[in-house]
Parts: C-alpha cells; structure tokens; sequence
C-alpha cells in the first residue's frame, strides 16, 4: 500500500457473515483516524458482502454494505474479513471470484478467518502466513504447502494475515507506516490507548507501531519523558542518563523496540502536537513553535515541512478552502447528500 501521498488509497472489503464487529472496526477505524489527522483523505473504503446482504456480526450489529462482491478487474488491494464458520461462504463461485480478482490486486490480505479463505482457494500457496493462535495447528496440518509462523501478521509480497482483531489494528498502522511515514502512525496509534492513572509505572499503556510493542520497561520510561517533556525537549544524553544506561544504549533499545532512533520518535511526537495545534486552532506559527519545543518558527517550519510535505500555513490554508467548499455545498443543495465510506469524520 505504499503510494504518493497526493493520492488517495482506495481498499476493497469483503466482509463474511458472523464476523466480529472489532474486526471490522479493526481495518476501517485506522484509515479513518489516519483522515483524520492528516486533515486529508488517505484512504477510502468499499464494503461488501457475499451476497449484498448487510452482514450481522456476532454481536447482533449489522454491517451495511454497497453491494455484493462481483469483482472485474479492480487493483485496489482486498481485505477479505471473517471471524466464525468461514465455510458456510466459501462457494465454488466465491472462491473462483476470489481467484480472478488475484490476478489484478495489487495485494489480497485474509484477514483472522480470512486467512483460511484465501489458503481454500491456494492464494497463500508458497507463501508465508498466520492465523488466529486457537486455529494454528488445525490451519498447519491443513494446508501443509503454506509456511505457517507465529506473528502477529505477516506481510509476504502480495498476501497479508493476521492472527485477529488487535493485530489486525497493528497491521493497519504499519501499513499506514510504510505509506506516510512513522509520525502518522504513531499519532493514529495514539489515539486507540487507554491510559489507566499512571499510580503505578506497570500501569503505563504504551503505543504500538506494526508489531513493535514496548516490552522493555527503559524504553517505556524514556516515552513517558518525552511525552512530558515536549515543550522543553531533553538532549538525548540527558535522557538516557535519567533512564540509568548510555546514550549508544538508548538508541540500541528504540532501534530494536520501535524501529527507530529515540531522536525520531521525540521528534515525531512533537511534531504531532503541533499538527494538532495548526489544524484545530488560531495560534500564531511562533507560539506553536515555542510550545513544541522547538527554537524559532524556521527551524520549526523547516522541520514541519520535511515530514508532512506541506509548510503550516498551507495546512490552514488548504483546510479552509476544504471547509469553504463545505459549506458552499451545503447552502446550495441544503442537504448532505448519501454519504460515501470515506472516513472523513
């Protein structure tokens, strides 16, 4: 799903009966939050189903959807999405569907239960894979020609699983990732933590980009210095001497941990506030810069600039010309019109 960040990502979503609902929430939720923050729209979305019907998930909660799955020659990559009883769907015309599309995706993603779908119609042959852990020996002796591993989700050329609903969602933000960059995914990731009060530092809940979790607890103490100290940043010798090891030790831990330097990670988060403060408020571009610890609004543009491909002031610029058109729209036709899955919410 790597693309140029002026185009917008379009995905394909089969959606099986008895799915979980977190499921669904799992692969729409990130791309809208991604819109969301990013002031744009990223990504866009059509849902289907086998037969057109909305599907009930498991939890009694229906699915709409546009329509059933009858796939030409689209491209745009397919999540094909189940989570109970994938078999009751997996007819002889689904899965030759399935088979033809293939040939044009640009990716095909089984996602929990979908996993089994797309290895029944041998798209997974040769490559490797997983699924959910209450599955994975059943899923193993059945299809011994795919290369079955304990991952959270696997990422193998043109074929993608999970192993369920919260490594789906870490799917979704390292795909996110690899498209616009570890400052977005990190902020998309922020915004799915629940932080418990921090009375106890086992307490802390930490983000996720793709599978990296904070398991090492200096790491995790570093995040929460940072995370505290965005409007005065510390030198990096500085934090790593209040974490207790050395500064070439701190940046071993994130590299191994976060997938990158604990320099990118601080700056991303401060980047990140200041988003927040150019796209919700009227501050000046000098304050903003103060707050977000930062020297002067050139170095804080300059920095800005190189991450979001865009200065601050044309984010306010291009948002309020967006908001405009909005409204033009609405006093002309004086009714939003059917609304399309695109996340912009």
């Amino acid at each position: 799903m790597d693309q140029n960040v002026s185009q917008v990502q379009h995905v394909d979503i089969l959606v099986l009966p008895e799915t979980n609902l977190i499921l669904v929430a799992s692969v729409i939720e990130p791309m809208r939050a991604a819109n969301r923050i990013a002031g744009r729209p990223l990504y866009d979305w059509t849902i289907y189903s086998p037969d057109g019907e909305p599907i009930e998930t498991k939890s009694g909660i229906p699915i709409p959807v546009s329509g059933a799955f009858r796939p030409q020659r689209e491209t745009a990559p397919l999540f094909i999405l189940s989570s109970y009883n994938w078999q009751r769907s997996a007819t002889s015309q689904l899965k030759m569907m399935l088979s033809q599309t293939a040939r044009h995706r640009e990716l095909m993603a089984g996602i929990e239960s979908g996993s089994w779908l797309l290895a029944e119609t041998s798209l997974l042959d040769t490559s490797r894979a997983t699924t959910h852990w209450e599955d994975f020996e059943d899923f193993t002796a059945s299809y011994p020609q795919v290369t079955m591993v304990r991952e959270r989700f696997v990422i193998d050329g043109k074929r993608i699983t999970t192993g369920g609903s919260l490594p789906t969602l870490d799917l979704m933000l390292e795909l996110i990732r690899r498209a616009h960059g570890y400052s977005l995914a990190l902020e998309v990731s922020r915004l799915f933590i629940y932080e418990q009060e921090r009375t106890r530092g086992d307490l802390l809940q930490m983000p996720a980009i793709g599978n990296m979790r904070i398991l090492d607890p200096r790491v995790g103490a570093a995040v929460k210095l940072m995370e505290e100290t965005v409007e005065a940043p510390l030198t990096l010798a500085r934090l790593a001497r209040r974490i207790g090891v050395s500064v070439r030790h701190l940046q071993d831990l994130f590299r191994d941990t976060m997938g990158v330097g604990p320099h990118e990670h601080y700056l991303a988060l401060r980047l990140n506030a200041a988003r927040r403060k150019v796209i919700e408020t009227r501050m000046e571009f000098a304050d903003i810069a103060a707050i977000s610890g930062f020297n002067s609004s050139s170095s804080f543009s300059r920095s800005y600039r190189a991450h979001y491909r865009e200065s601050p002031s044309e984010t306010r610029r291009r948002l309020k010309l967006g908001h405009g058109a909005e409204d033009r729209t609405r006093s002309t036709d004086g009714a939003i019109g059917k609304a399309k899955s695109n996340g912009q919410a």
